[in-house]
């Protein structure tokens, strides 16, 4: 007899542990993706793996389930030695991450070891609201062996429209030299257009748009494969520019419902020392014009910026996406690099002008000189910016934050990574930024990587940080378990907005936050809180309705 456990979706299945089968809350609306598994194994009586067919029954019409393996990914380096209580192991190791979705119903089940399906239900808007129950069926030789039934409820309305900002840094470098294509080639186009479909699917609102080469993750002196969109040209001491593939960078994102664009950053990380790579045509000869060689506040780079700044925003301005827009100057600068910083952003803003300027940012009394207008705190440095009611602010988190606050290493529970739509919603956050879409290159992008063999960054980031999705067959992206489930933690923000324009902002945190005590680096742990609080904000809205 073949055994089955169904469980939610913040569970993770290790092959010797028997699964936590925690369930409550099964309800979603029509616009929402709702996920659970299936865990299965074989009893240790059994000698050798046996196959089985797996089906799903009682779909309701308009409704249609996708079914995921998921999958064991390598671990060598999976926690900073300095950790807390909140993590699954901090040991090296096989972790459940990627989903590969199935393709026939044979499923493969080995003695004695634990493995799961992922099952997605999608509701149609044709799809009627109800009580629901389908059956998930395994078979063998055409003889049913064991099934588990799953009930849920499909609210029979729409969630609000996403008002968070939300970017995850898209690498097109990393896809290029994975899949060996030609940047701006026909195949760099279609990767494009694929990946920026599957971020907008689960939540991403915003790309990263490189004009310019991004000046992120490279080692000083190194250079990353040039993905600059913008050609450049210099003849006769006179700047021109080509914006061919900028127009068409911006059609395919809204072509998959991109509404934002985070234009890269015009100086080099950390703060602001150097230009970023930037490659000029002179004669018919592409030269690297300006990089590490030049310094932030030199002549030439300051005069190539107001000839490049000022075309550029015409060219915003003519594909009327100028409300749309957002720059920045520097990732990450520390306050010893405070003055090259604000000479930096007073080189850009004659040009930029109301364009908002946001950038990552930890350090508040960098903040208090009045550098960046609008900054992005690390979760784990926010208090300072929450005390001094900072508005509009964002949050950002990366490698750095593994201690209390929510992140989504392969080594954490699934609720952390979910626990920040709560937590953003108590304290009015506006915008959310990772740095790691696809980084698939080693720290500092000294050199590409494999995903599927190398997870960790070559033993630098733990597991999880550095990439959300895997590079798939045919040009598509293979999703992970930590992008469907902070894509869950989005569906919980907007219920809760929802519920807040239905009652009041009041109302719903009696519900997320009745001791008044939620912080970024104090909340509920484990997967209870999350399903009985979404459940319950569910409910009170279906009341309300």
């Amino acid at each position: 007899m073949i055994e089955l456990r169904v469980l939610s979706s913040l569970e993770k299945v290790f092959p010797k542990q028997e699964p936590n089968t925690v369930m409550c809350g099964n309800s979603f609306f029509k616009n929402e993706n709702h996920s659970f598994q299936v865990a299965y194994s074989l009893p240790t009586l059994a000698d050798v793996s046996e196959e089985f067919s797996c089906k799903v029954e009682g779909v309701p019409n308009g409704m249609k389930v996708k079914l995921y393996d998921v999958k064991l990914m390598p671990s060598e380096y999976a926690a900073h030695p300095k950790t807390d209580d909140n993590y699954l192991t901090t040991e090296p190791g096989l972790f459940p991450d990627l989903l590969e979705e199935r393709n026939n119903n044979i499923i493969r089940v080995t003695p004695s070891y634990w493995k799961s399906l992922w099952l997605e239900l999608m509701a149609s808007p044709q799809a009627k609201g109800g009580k629901y129950s389908i059956s998930i069926k395994f078979y063998k030789e055409g003889k049913e062996i064991n099934s588990v039934v799953y009930d849920f409820v499909l609210i029979d309305a729409n969630l609000p429209e996403q008002e968070l900002y939300c970017t995850q840094w898209f690498h097109t470098d990393c896809l290029c030299n994975y899949y060996n294509v030609d940047v701006f080639g026909d195949e760099y186009w279609q990767l494009v257009e694929n990946y920026l479909k599957a971020s907008v699917e689960h939540g991403m609102n915003m790309v990263l748009t490189p004009v310019l080469t991004p000046p992120l993750d490279t080692e000083i002196g190194g250079e990353r494969l040039t993905v600059q969109l913008i050609k450049i040209m210099y003849d006769d001491n006179k700047y021109s520019f080509n914006f061919d593939n900028f127009k068409k960078w911006v059609m395919i994102a809204k072509k998959v419902g991109i509404k934002y664009f985070e234009i890269s950053h015009l100086f080099s990380q950390w703060g602001a020392a150097y230009a970023p790579k930037v490659i000029v045509h002179t004669e018919g000869v592409a030269k690297h014009m300006f990089g590490w060689h030049t310094a932030a506040l030199s002549e030439e780079y300051t005069t190539f910026l107001k000839e490049f700044l000022s075309n550029l925003v015409k060219e915003i301005k003519s594909l009327g996406i100028e409300k749309q827009c957002f720059f920045h100057v520097s990732d990450e600068p520390s306050l010893e690099a405070l003055d090259s910083y604000k000479k930096a952003k007073d080189i850009i803003k004659p040009y930029i002008l109301d364009f908002p300027l946001i950038d990552a940012l930890s350090d508040f009394d960098f903040y208090k000189h009045g550098a960046v207008e609008c900054p992005i705190p690390a979760n784990n440095h926010i208090e300072p910016f929450l005390e001094a009611k900072v508005d509009p602010l964002w949050v950002y988190y990366c490698t750095a934050q593994y201690i209390d606050v929510s992140n989504r290493f392969f080594s954490m529970p699934s609720a952390r990574n979910r626990i920040i739509g709560y937590q953003m919603f108590k304290f009015d956050i506006c915008g959310f930024l990772h740095w790691g879409y696809n980084f698939w290159n080693t720290m500092h992008s000294k050199k590409a990587i494999d995903p599927y063999k190398v997870t960790d960054a070559g033993c630098v980031f733990p597991s999880g940080d550095s990439f959300l999705v895997y590079p798939g067959a045919d040009y598509q992206a293979d999703v992970s378990i930590r992008l469907k489930v902070f894509s869950e933690a989005l569906y919980d923000l907007r219920a809760m907005k929802m519920l807040e324009k239905l009652s009041s902002k009041e109302e719903v945190l009696k519900i997320i936050d009745s001791q008044n005590d939620m912080t970024f680096s104090k909340y509920p742990h484990g997967s209870e809180y999350i399903l009985e609080t979404r459940g319950i904000i569910n409910q009170k809205i279906m009341q309300l309705l």
